[in-house]
């Protein structure tokens, strides 16, 4: 239903929405560290300033994400969003020509 609106409310928008009215409540427990909807959004905001940065990523240049199950996935995610670049998602133990494959595809 919010996906037909127009325009659509995506996850990121969501999430913002979050961050603004709730920024001191739990969002992501990772072994003993608590992340907060604030840190998320501060450590988005600092990822994407750099890929945007030092990395000249603009909008619609899709990224390759090879990292494993961790908090850095959350915040890089967030900040390729923000950045309007899709995030082609790698699985972090394939290697060999299942990696070329997937980095091919991407």
């Amino acid at each position: 239903r919010r996906l037909s609106r127009r325009p659509a409310v995506t996850l990121l928008d969501v999430f913002r929405q979050h961050a603004r009215r709730r920024p001191r409540r739990p969002l992501l427990l990772f072994q003993d560290e608590v992340y907060t909807f604030e840190d998320l959004e501060r450590r988005s905001n600092r990822a994407a300033w750099a890929l945007w940065r030092r990395l000249g990523l603009r909008s619609g240049s899709t990224v390759a994400v090879f990292l494993p199950n961790e908090p850095a996935y959350l915040w890089t995610w967030l900040a390729l969003a923000k950045l309007g670049c899709p995030m082609a998602c790698l699985n972090c133990n394939v290697r060999g020509r299942a990696l070329r494959h997937a980095l091919d595809t991407a």
